[in-house]
């Protein structure tokens, strides 16, 4: 069926507005030289590649010097797959590592990039087509808004400022805010004084939205897994075969609200 328009449209952003790949490679990659001290700072030739396949085992921004450690120690693409969150436990415990710590060198290696190069930085990001002329018709419309990210929000507010869209600090819930999604979405339906139904979610993590529908109250929030983004083909598959999800393509997020098809289930 043709669904009407929401009356909240919450956006994850990386994946699903810009995508930053080459950007998180790179600093990933400066971090981990700064947390493993390699002899050679300069990366392999093969190695960025496979960390752009590895992308969507990839929950927060810690992890992907982590990723990067765990390619090089010879762990496979497929046992990355299949048992990330076991790896990383298992890299951190045993290096005697935490994963504050190495967060907090991203970000810090982050801004000192932003603060010294910034229009390098921001080079090494795109945007998805279309994506920012929906953003600026869906915020000169009656539909309110929101970045739910676990990026910081000031990189997310950065970036869309120089495609022209701007955006107030209380739309955006990055990193900082340290609450799950489904807590945000909560927030903004009683905020707004809303039924859940009148809130719409585009994710491109798979299983943030699966952990969305668990909440009784969230279950009529209609949810988006955008195959766009940072996903694998099974999670595609997966998300075609859930009733609760509706996998949207690009082409169909460009479209008029009127045209989203979204599944009743």
């Amino acid at each position: 069926m043709k669904a009407n328009s929401p009356k909240i449209l919450a956006l994850d952003f990386d994946g699903v507005i810009c995508d930053g790949l080459i950007e998180y490679f790179e600093v990933a990659w400066r971090t981990y030289c700064q947390v493993w001290l390699p002899v050679n700072e300069t990366p392999p030739d093969d190695l960025a590649s496979k960390f752009y396949l590895l992308r969507p085992v990839i929950e927060t921004g810690w992890e992907m010097p982590v990723l990067i450690r765990a390619l090089l120690a010879g762990i496979t693409e497929e046992k990355i797959l299949q048992e990330w969150g076991i790896i990383v436990k298992e890299i951190l415990q045993k290096e005697n590592l935490n994963a504050k710590e190495i967060g907090a060198k991203l970000d810090r290696l982050r801004d000192e990039w932003i603060a010294t190069d910034l229009e390098g930085w921001l080079s090494l990001h795109r945007f998805y087509p279309g994506v920012i002329e929906k953003i600026k018709a869906t915020v000169a419309s009656l539909t309110e808004l929101y970045i739910i990210t676990t990026k910081e929000g000031r990189f997310v507010q950065q970036l869309l400022q120089q495609e022209e869209v701007y955006l107030t600090p209380e739309v955006i819930f990055g990193k900082e805010v340290k609450r799950p999604k489904y807590e945000i979405l909560r927030e903004l339906i009683q905020l707004h004084h809303l039924t859940s139904d009148a809130v719409w979610f585009v994710e491109d993590r798979l299983k943030t939205l699966q952990v969305v529908d668990k909440q009784t109250d969230l279950q009529e929030v209609k949810l988006f897994l955008a195959d766009w983004g940072y996903n694998t083909p099974s999670e595609k598959i997966t998300a075609q075969n859930d009733p609760r999800i509706q996998l949207l393509s690009l082409s169909e997020f460009s479209q008029d609200f009127s045209e989203w098809i979204v599944v009743s289930g």
